[in-house]
């Protein structure tokens, strides 16, 4: 509950009802939309999985190396909008495990970082909807 003090002759205080949503400060947060081009990406996945070739080739099939759009918006999968970014993380079965790991799905360090630690635990399995594309690769080793 608010207070207000307004200094009119005879009034004293009056009790108010907040009326914003979320929580008041003093910051000002500015967030900003930030396309990551698709040679750029290509790059950071390739850098990042230099040691497991064959999940390049995952994201090379799951998003064509694309973790946002034009507009800055994180890339959601066709079939299943649930599916975001790069590696096409289903968010509907691994948000919470990846928050629970302090991971942001929608980051493309922390998309990459919850798709080495599935492959780490189920190998490629995850992704095996596109198998059809990346398993024929000289990356995978299956």
């Amino acid at each position: 509950m608010l207070t207000a003090v307004i200094t009119v002759s005879g009034a004293a205080s009056i009790n108010t009802t907040p009326i914003a949503y979320g929580q008041i400060t003093d910051e000002t947060v500015q967030a900003e939309k930030v396309a990551i081009s698709v040679s750029d990406t290509e790059g950071i996945v390739r850098e990042y999985f230099k040691d497991i070739p064959v999940m390049v080739a995952v994201a090379k099939c799951e998003s064509h190396f694309r973790h946002t759009l034009q507009d800055g918006s994180v890339l959601r999968g066709r079939i299943d909008s649930a599916d975001t970014g790069v590696m096409q993380i289903n968010k509907r079965y691994h948000e919470k495990r990846a928050i629970e790991l302090g991971l942001n799905l929608e980051n493309i360090y922390d998309n990459m970082a919850y798709a080495r630690h599935l492959y780490e635990s189920q190998g490629t399995q995850p992704w095996k909807a596109s198998s059809s594309c990346w398993s024929n690769t000289i990356a995978y080793s299956g």
